[in-house]
């Protein structure tokens, strides 16, 4: 089977959904893993440039890890046949609101008591708005209930 035949579907309006012969979903997933190394490079560059030269900066990467697991075990809980909002959906999109402030609360505190330097601290926050913009981009892409869902994985 050809790529271009598994690739060639059509939208609600009948238009090919192909793009230069890559899918509309494996073009998000190209675009999101693009965006991932974009952010991991602004934290990477406020740690290891030697004006800069500390690496307290990567602390934030647990908030990297930490930021999609109370929707994800949200989402595996809850019925989603149930229009209204409920409290387990609610309480995992506050955790998470908690979790992503405290990553950007981070260097702030960290350039705060001189560990590290003003500068780091924008390429940190620049790095965490395009990382965290990264996994909103993938759970809007691949949170639907589809045959290409990241639940499958």
């Amino acid at each position: 089977m050809k790529w271009s035949a598994v690739c060639e579907s059509r939208s609600a309006s009948g238009h090919p959904t192909r793009f230069a012969g890559v899918c509309i979903r494996e073009r998000a997933l190209i675009s999101l893993s693009f965006g991932g190394a974009i952010g991991l490079m602004f934290l990477m560059l406020g740690c290891a440039l030697p004006i800069y030269n500390q690496y307290w900066p990567l602390f934030v990467l647990f908030f990297y890890i930490l930021s999609p697991i109370p929707y994800c075990i949200a989402r595996r809980l809850v019925d989603d046949t149930d229009a209204m909002s409920n409290a387990c959906k609610e309480l995992a999109i506050f955790l998470t609101t908690g979790i992503v402030v405290s990553a950007f609360g981070l260097p702030i505190v960290f350039a705060r008591a001189h560990l590290i330097e003003w500068g780091a601290c924008a390429l940190v926050l620049t790095g965490n708005t395009v990382i965290f913009a990264t996994i909103l981009g993938f759970f809007l892409v691949f949170g639907s209930n589809d045959d290409f869902s990241w639940q499958q994985w």
